[in-house]
């Protein structure tokens, strides 16, 4: 569990943190991009049907919902630093829910312009 005392709030706001929140909102996204552009680019894959690089990103942005092996890993990494532990458990959380609403909201806005006409070429 996440034990919230006083001073969680000021454990967001360590290296740790940011790092994790960061990987969880900014590297995912940017990885899940990438590697699906570079798998277009090479030949490997293309995009199905109705499918937009915009609906990629949104994918990626969801990926950050990764929480299960993110807390795995601060289970080992921290076992001994129960402060570092608390807040980089909170970290993923937040970051969680985080990506979780950003993802579903992009995809959201996505599906509503979609609807709309407003995304003529599913490819662009």
């Amino acid at each position: 569990g996440v034990v919230l005392g006083g001073d969680w709030v000021q454990g967001l706001a360590s290296m740790n943190s940011l790092g994790i929140a960061a990987g969880l909102l900014l590297g995912k996204p940017l990885g899940v991009v990438l590697l699906s552009f570079l798998a277009v680019a090479i030949g490997l894959c293309q995009l199905p049907t109705g499918l937009s690089w915009r609906h990629i990103f949104g994918a990626g942005i969801l990926g950050g919902i990764g929480f299960t092996m993110s807390i795995f890993i601060t289970n080992l990494a921290f076992a001994g630093e129960p402060a570092a532990l608390n807040s980089s458990k909170m970290a993923i959380l937040l970051a969680s829910l985080t990506a979780g609403t950003l993802g579903f909201l992009w995809l959201r806005f996505l599906g509503r312009e979609a609807a709309a006409g407003g995304d003529p070429d599913p490819a662009g």
